[in-house]
């Protein structure tokens, strides 16, 4: 019987010191001051997410100057990307007397663009006579207008280098100076000097 007593007596500790114990844990892990460490620790593992910053968007401008047969000739700002038809349109239209089939509407434009819209009959006005005695500038041929069969019958121009300027106007833009030919394969400086006297650049 004494043995019974004392064997309950120390179960009796053993558990009041298991109870103690927990008891202890529980109290140490809810206290405030482990849940702002347990926090702080979990705000220092997780990073912000990075934002992207979204590309600055620039919009480019194109100032042209518009002249001949548009209703309201003038200078007018554009965005690089507008053809010619809205430059057009921005001058109020071609007047009666344009010669809309010499203009290349789809052109896209160019800052510091000259765009000169000739009057119907003005290309035989500005063809040059080879029978004439003198070369006045009323008979020079506008490079910025001039077809190809016109082109051709300039000196040193073949069908091919008439082409090549065509091309060049419509991808690069009107020619600003004559110098500006230079940039195409086949004219030279010699050819150059010939053409000079025979063309007209705006």
């Amino acid at each position: 019987m004494y043995w019974l007593k004392k064997n309950i007596l120390i179960f009796i500790v053993i558990a009041a010191v298991l109870v103690f114990f927990i008891f202890v844990s529980k109290k140490d892990t809810s206290s405030p001051l482990s849940a702002s460490l347990k926090s702080s620790d979990m705000d220092d593992s997780i990073e912000p997410p990075l934002v992207e910053e979204a590309p600055e968007t620039q919009n480019h401008t194109a100032v042209v100057d518009v002249k001949g047969e548009v209703t309201e000739p003038g200078v007018y700002e554009m965005e690089e990307d507008d053809r010619i038809r809205d430059v057009i349109e921005r001058a109020d239209g071609f007047t009666e007397n344009a010669d809309i089939l010499q203009v290349n509407l789809a052109q896209i434009v160019q800052d510091e663009m000259i765009i000169l819209i000739p009057a119907v009959g003005q290309e035989e006005e500005n063809t040059v006579n080879d029978s004439a005695g003198e070369q006045g500038s009323n008979n020079k041929i506008k490079i910025n207008t001039a077809s190809s069969e016109e082109l051709t019958q300039l000196p040193g121009i073949g069908p091919a280098k008439a082409e090549a300027i065509i091309a060049h106007r419509d991808n690069h833009g009107l020619f600003q100076k004559a110098e500006d030919l230079l940039e195409i394969s086949g004219i030279g400086e010699k050819t150059l000097e010939t053409l000079i006297e025979h063309i007209q650049v705006p």
